[in-house]
């Protein structure tokens, strides 16, 4: 009896021992590595062999992971091949292309195969990782000594410095046209109609600015802005003065220098003085100074008028 029961334990171990993959209900599943040996750093393929009825269907659990373990990689998830077996059964060759930076003995433990609700696994496999000789290496030499690189602009500019620089052309451009057209009321867009020349229309201004009787509907403040805005905007056309932007004091100033302008500059800076007291003052002038500004305004305009020219019907004229 014991001799009967002693060829049964010997049969099952054999039959173990034979059995190189592990097995779940039909499926059987082996893996096997092209090289056991391999040189750290390079790669080598696992191949995975399973056995299954045509219609199960399995999966890999683990078919994300980018490791097997903490020291192998696997670096390739090559596509799948399937071979027809005939009877029912079919063979799917799965390989991995591993690879290991690091030197050793490594264990791969059984992978697992799920199959129809039952869970095969791969047999056990071990990895032997070499480290890299480095006195073996022929391509390694002497560090060379740092060169000193010549300049280059390009080197140093930002990527795309070519938008930053359009950027910069079109707000300085911007601003330019700011200040050219937009504050001056011009579109460069509309075709400009001819513009009066400035006596002509600094005149046509003040015959209007009275027709608004705005200093007796006790809006002196407005009144005299607008005074001063068209003595402003007629120096500028005038005479080439950029008296939009100036001072009371500045306008003063500059015009004394003029020689047409010395006789008359009187009144234009008896003008200005009312205004600012009116615009920042808050005071409120009496009726005949607010004839008086417009009477001399419109004198200072006359004085100032272009002389013709003999032999030329035109008059003489600054325009921009």
């Amino acid at each position: 009896m014991s001799h009967n029961v002693r060829n049964i334990v010997t049969a099952a171990v054999l039959l173990m021992a034979t059995l190189a993959t592990a097995w779940g209900g039909n499926v059987t599943f082996k893996a096997k590595l092209d090289s056991a040996t391999l040189l750290m750093g390079k790669t080598t393929t696992l191949h995975l062999e399973i056995t299954q009825d045509k219609s199960a269907r399995g999966f890999f659990p683990n078919e994300q992971a980018d490791t097997l373990n903490a020291m192998v990689e696997i670096a390739e998830r090559p596509a799948a091949d399937t071979t027809d077996l005939d009877n029912n059964r079919i063979q799917i060759n799965r390989d991995l292309i591993i690879q290991s930076f690091d030197s050793g003995m490594w264990i791969i433990k059984p992978i697992p195969y799920v199959v129809n609700g039952d869970t095969a696994y791969s047999n056990q496999l071990t990895l032997k990782v070499l480290p890299v000789d480095v006195s073996q290496m022929q391509d390694i030499h002497d560090i060379k000594p740092v060169e000193d690189v010549p300049f280059n602009l390009l080197d140093w500019l930002p990527d795309y410095w070519w938008a930053w620089l359009l950027a910069l052309l079109l707000i300085a451009g911007g601003i330019w046209a700011y200040h050219k057209y937009y504050k001056k009321g011009i579109n460069p867009l509309k075709p400009s109609k001819k513009r009066l020349p400035p006596y002509d229309e600094a005149m046509i201004n003040l015959q209007n600015l009275k027709a608004a009787q705005l200093w007796q509907r006790g809006q002196e403040k407005e009144y005299f802005t607008g005074l001063t805005d068209i003595l402003r905007v007629y120096i500028d056309r005038r005479f080439d003065i950029n008296a939009v932007e100036m001072t009371s004091s500045q306008i003063i100033e500059t015009l004394k220098r003029n020689d047409e302008t010395k006789a008359v500059n009187e009144q234009l800076e008896m003008i200005l003085e009312v205004a600012d007291i009116v615009k920042f003052a808050n005071a409120r002038p009496l009726a005949d100074d607010n004839e008086v500004a417009y009477q001399r305004a419109v004198n200072f305009v006359e004085a100032t008028r272009p002389v013709e020219q003999p032999g030329n019907d035109k008059k003489q004229e600054v325009k921009k």
